[in-house]
């Protein structure tokens, strides 16, 4: 007598990097601060809070576009996965220059900068839909 196990079908999974997910709370907890600081204590860091959420997605794209390995792989061959984590460590630095940009002591208010700062949101919005939903194992 032969005893047939069940197999399960797997789940999929979403492929979500915990970097990616990591970077995520820090903006959420900066927003949550910023929050707290105003409402309870008359803290207002408003100049300072694009300052913040551009610097802390610049790191991440920078972070998720493993610049790194992009850097070996550019040395043996340039793929679409090489040319999407090019493209994603461009816009961590562009994310960080309109960061230190947009400080106050700096005060640089010109409509490219505004207009960076929006595409640069926009493609994070994207991005978040991409990496939470779409990609799949």
């Amino acid at each position: 007598m032969i005893i047939k196990k069940e197999v399960k079908p797997k789940k999929e999974k979403r492929k979500v990097s915990t970097k990616f997910a990591g970077i995520l709370a820090i903006i959420s907890i900066t927003g949550f601060l910023e929050i707290i600081l105003t409402r309870f204590f008359e803290i207002t860091i408003t100049a300072y809070s694009a300052f913040l959420w551009l610097l802390i997605m610049g790191f991440g794209f920078i972070i998720v576009s493993k610049p790194k390995s992009l850097y070996m792989a550019s040395k043996k061959k340039f793929d679409e996965t090489s040319f999407s984590r090019l493209t994603t460590l461009v816009l961590g630095v562009i994310a960080i220059a309109a960061a230190i940009l947009s400080l106050p002591f700096v005060n640089v208010n010109h409509p490219i900068l505004s207009a960076s700062m929006g595409i640069i949101s926009i493609i994070a919005i994207i991005f978040i839909i991409v990496q939470t939903w779409i990609i799949r194992e």
